[in-house]
């Protein structure tokens, strides 16, 4: 069981998580904490993925060519409108007096976030494209799918493809895809806590509330295209089961050793249209400015980046949350290592995506709207046995919370969960103080 095994004697009952039982003391605030303990000798016994599914309704797996266009039609309106009023109510000329520049930060900012914010609905349909959720034709789901993610700079096949993968083996600490999680090794910290390099070197230099603002605008603005990249999230293994030893696991080369020889056509289609749109945009720039086109496109782009990682980042991550080793992985171990959460307005703009990720992940091609039906019906199966999660807390203080409690995994090996690095003493040997 490697380290794995170490965990349960470091990690012992729940309430000792390292970085909860201390801002419990601190702040007086209550966390929560996921009811499934693998470790624990009295863990309950899984249910297997057809039980839990016999829990559903049939009906609930029924996909509807126009129910999904209808949203595809109730996004794009609402994109539409809202470009509309700013056409008439903005301009992207050089404020010249403090009002105008006032006016300018602020209606642009507006802008920027609402329009990244309905934009991501849109890339939550071509999701469901991907996973064959939107409608009964394949061919429809990647042609519909296809338009809307290339739109945004995402290479549809390939993130069909890599997404599947994460499905596959959720929270699987060395097959995984998507915010695996890095071992203190990768973050730079030696056998005894020596903060040698990395992560374990900047934390200390920062501070924890610096550190954890970093770790907040990196996932979200940086995060994206360093995945697509292939230089940071990505699994261990290339698609043959290989380590990747140094290879780089892109989502735009045919030849990455993320993807098998028999999806080089897909791969290639969705490089050359993603390298076309980067093209027309730096058209785009040319004539009508770079100021038009940052204000119109490229502000509200990072806006919708960064919702699908702040979702894949809290819908898998919290100190409670165990993640696996080959020895220890199973499907539904993986699979109900997902949190649902409460977004607010916003689960009306993004399919409730945020508020309904365990059925997702359990079952991938139930269509959005009906998902929540689908999750009423597992949680009323998974909850008495202590297996289904769902965190009230606030999604920002919950985002604030795993940045500074979520940060590495002793090793790939065994049952482990995230520490902190808060939790790891100063070169010089001295505990660094807490802070708010």
């Amino acid at each position: 069981m490697g380290k794995g095994g170490n965990a349960q004697k470091e990690r012992g009952e729940r309430k000792e998580i390292p970085g909860i039982e201390m801002k419990k003391q601190k702040f007086g605030e209550k966390v929560w904490i996921s009811t499934y303990d693998p470790l624990d000798k009295n863990a309950p016994k899984l249910p297997t993925k057809a039980e839990i599914k016999a829990s559903i309704p049939a009906h609930c797996f029924k996909r509807s060519y126009l129910k999904s266009m209808y949203y595809v039609v109730q996004d794009t309106v609402m994109a539409a409108f809202l470009i509309y009023v700013t056409n008439k109510a903005l301009t992207t000329d050089i404020p010249r007096t403090p009002t105008e520049a006032l006016v300018f930060i602020f209606g642009w900012s507006f802008y920027a976030f609402w329009m990244g914010t309905i934009l991501t609905g849109h890339w939550v349909l071509a999701h469901e494209c991907g996973h064959g959720a939107f409608s009964p034709s394949q061919g429809f789901n990647d042609f519909i799918g296809f338009i809307l993610h290339q739109a945004l700079l995402v290479p549809y096949f390939a993130w069909q493809y890599s997404h599947a993968k994460h499905h596959r083996r959720t929270n699987h600490i060395i097959d995984g895809e998507s915010h695996v999680p890095s071992t203190r090794e990768d973050n730079g910290l030696g056998e005894h806590d020596e903060r040698h390099s990395f992560y374990a070197a900047w934390h200390e230099a920062m501070g924890d509330g610096v550190f954890a603002a970093f770790q907040i605008w990196s996932h979200l603005f940086l995060g994206w295209p360093l995945y697509l990249l292939g230089l940071a999230s990505t699994g261990r293994l290339d698609y043959q089961g290989k380590p990747l030893n140094g290879r780089i696991a892109d989502h735009f080369r045919p030849s990455s050793p993320m993807f098998p020889k028999k999806v080089s056509f897909k791969i290639t289609m969705s490089s050359t249209c993603a390298v076309l749109s980067l093209g027309y945009l730096v058209y785009a720039m040319y004539k009508y400015g770079i100021i038009a086109v940052i204000c119109w496109y490229w502000n509200p782009y990072l806006i919708c980046n960064a919702w699908l990682v702040l979702y894949t980042w809290l819908q898998h991550t919290d100190p409670s949350i165990p993640h696996y080793g080959e020895d220890e992985w199973t499907w539904v171990r993986g699979a109900l290592s997902t949190i649902d959460r409460d977004y607010g307005i916003f689960c009306f703009f993004h399919h409730k995506i945020g508020s309904t990720h365990v059925m997702h992940h359990l079952f991938h091609e139930c269509p959005f709207y009906n998902a929540l039906e689908g999750t009423h019906a597992i949680r009323k199966f998974l909850e008495p046995k202590g297996l289904y999660n769902y965190d009230p807390t606030p999604w920002p203080i919950a985002m604030w919370r795993i940045a500074r409690t979520c940060h590495y995994v002793e090793a790939p090996e065994g049952i482990q969960y995230m520490k902190s690095l808060e939790e790891v003493p100063m070169t010089e040997g001295r505990r660094k103080e807490k802070t708010s």
